[in-house]
């Protein structure tokens, strides 16, 4: 009786040693970093929603899908009075400009839809402060941002010491924020 050649039988007992290896080997729990980045890049209209985001959503009635980015554009202030005003970046329920002054960028502008994250409304329901009509408040020492009918965070960053706070609130109320109020 001959014997089966050793490649005929060493190939599937190494493939066989192979799958078991794999089969119980330990997997690597995700990190911190690893649902931090796998939060950051979800898109805000697709942002899951823990049971209280969900309330507070309904109690805003904020729809479940961010507008196009570029659908807030026209919104944004003019450039004038020796300010340039130039976009930066644009996605899906946010558009951002950066405001240069003598080639300078002395603050950055933005418009943030939040119906993706409807509890980033809730620092503005303690707001004594008004700009235009909307609920201000200062993030900081260099942000100052408004709440556009309880869906569009609208903000200024300082990011020169030359640009105050009171720049940012007049810059803020260059915004066309009665035409961004009524956006759907």
């Amino acid at each position: 009786m001959p014997f089966p050649s050793a490649r005929k039988i060493l190939a599937p007992f190494l493939i066989s040693v192979l799958l078991l290896v794999t089969a119980c080997g330990q997997t690597q729990a995700p990190s911190r970093w690893d649902k931090a980045q796998q939060e950051s890049t979800q898109k805000p209209g697709n942002a899951q929603q823990t049971t209280a985001d969900k309330s507070t959503a309904q109690n805003q009635n904020l729809p479940k899908k961010a507008v196009a980015g570029g659908k807030l554009n026209k919104y944004f202030p003019s450039s004038g009075g020796g300010f340039d005003r130039v976009f930066a970046q644009e996605k899906s329920g946010f558009a951002e400009a950066k405001l240069n002054k003598g080639g300078k960028n002395v603050a950055m502008l933005s418009i943030n839809d939040i119906a993706g994250n409807p509890t980033a409304g809730a620092k503005f329901q303690q707001s004594t402060k008004q700009i235009g009509g909307y609920p201000a408040v200062n993030q900081g020492t260099n942000i100052t941002a408004v709440l556009v009918a309880n869906r569009y965070q609208v903000k200024v960053q300082s990011r020169d010491a030359s640009f105050t706070a009171s720049d940012r609130e007049a810059w803020l109320s260059k915004f066309n924020l009665g035409g961004l109020a009524s956006v759907k």
